[in-house]
């Protein structure tokens, strides 16, 4: 593990902007008694893995925030199921392909449940114990902003991930969680796909780095699922814009390196 020091906001002739941001950090930093609130889009996830990701996060967070991205079968009622559910957003019509502004709602969504920190999560991915066990003292302190956590794409079942030079996510870090800081900039870059799910911005901020993991599981299905979403990744990207046009043909990889996963002791 280690830490990152900010980019110092008051470099140069400080804005007014900058400095009510600076005095808000200030102010919303609290070694204990934080309120830690989850925020996910959803659509179609029938059948998948969001009743466990829904369970797991009802056991160590505080509130869950939803915004379903106009799914097409009984997924709003399965979240309804869940009594941490604080706000539950259905929209009319998808956003998927212009995705900023399905992170932007959420993130705005998500702001008016009054959160002293966010943990973005999607419906098919999961935290190890040691990670779960971790996130109280994680956010209770007033040292930095941040955490950041290693990702592993799981292939072809539960048991590896792929680990190869075009899905090797797992050895780089990954911002999820944030300190909310009311006035803070919580701008999205206006991409159609491969959004960052958190604002930019807070990686100015302090923040924490971990070896804490995190299981993805959206490529642990099978064949056919694997095909929709190369299909519908090249509709999204057909020039990859957003991504790597190697990366979508990968998926198409029928002997990818794997890794066995280990749990840590």
């Amino acid at each position: 593990m280690g830490s990152r020091s900010a980019t110092d906001l008051k470099a140069g002739s400080e804005s007014s902007e900058a400095a009510v941001a600076r005095a808000t950090i200030r102010r919303v930093r609290r070694r204990s008694g934080n309120k830690l609130t989850a925020m996910l889009q959803v659509r179609n996830e029938r059948g998948k893995y969001l009743t466990q990701v829904l369970e797991q996060l009802s056991g160590f967070v505080d509130e869950l925030v939803i915004v379903d991205d106009a799914s097409e079968d009984d997924t709003v009622a399965l979240c309804r199921k869940f009594p941490k559910v604080a706000r539950l957003v259905e929209l009319p019509r998808p956003l998927f392909g212009e995705e900023w502004k399905l992170r932007s709602l959420l993130w705005q969504v998500a702001s008016t449940t009054e959160p002293d920190w966010l943990l973005s999560v999607d419906a098919d991915e999961l935290y190890e114990d040691r990670a779960i066990s971790a996130m109280r003292p994680l956010i209770d302190q007033d040292q930095y902003d941040w955490v950041s956590f290693r990702f592993h794409d799981f292939w072809n079942g539960l048991t590896h991930y792929r680990d190869d030079e075009h899905w090797n996510i797992h050895r780089r870090q990954t911002m999820t969680l944030v300190r909310y800081l009311p006035g803070f900039p919580c701008l999205y870059p206006q991409w159609d796909h491969h959004v960052p799910r958190l604002p930019l911005a807070y990686a100015a901020l302090p923040g924490r780095l971990t070896d804490f993991r995190v299981k993805h599981l959206g490529w642990a299905g099978d064949w056919e699922s694997k095909l929709a979403k190369y299909h519908r990744y090249k509709a999204l990207d057909p020039e990859g814009k957003w991504g790597s046009l190697a990366q979508y043909e990968s998926i198409l990889d029928l002997n990818p390196k794997l890794t066995e996963w280990t749990e840590a002791t």
